[in-house]
């Protein structure tokens, strides 16, 4: 069974940083597609970063760019977010996503989603 696993989500200050872990199970993810969505409360879920198998692809919403950095160890199957400067806009659950093929980085693309970690941003 295949399962994503997010962890590292919490309450932080503005301007803040946190580190979300995801790790995958069930199978070997070396060779997939990984991101990170994000939904806050009343919102559509978004895009928040995406990374290729071998690190080459690598993209930002345009909100995460320069604050946010996405980083894969396939020896751990695992996929990282960390996350810097944080605002109060960059609360909700963030929810990491997993594919086999490099197409499209819509919600409707990803075979796989984790249940989701909490980050709360507020003083």
């Amino acid at each position: 069974q295949v399962q994503l696993v997010e962890s590292g989500g919490g309450l932080v200050q503005p301007g803040g940083s946190l580190r979300l872990s995801c790790v995958a199970s069930g199978r070997t993810f070396s060779r997939d597609t990984m991101g990170w969505f994000r939904q806050a409360p009343g919102k559509e879920r978004e895009f928040v970063a995406v990374l290729g198998w071998s690190s080459g692809i690598r993209n930002y919403a345009d909100s995460a760019k320069g604050r946010f950095t996405i980083s894969r160890d396939n020896a751990k199957n695992t996929v990282y977010l960390q996350m810097n400067s944080l605002k109060p806009e960059d609360t909700g659950v963030y929810y990491c996503v997993a594919k086999s093929d490099s197409g499209s980085w819509s919600a409707g693309a990803w075979d796989y989603w984790g249940q989701g970690t909490q980050v709360t941003v507020s003083s």
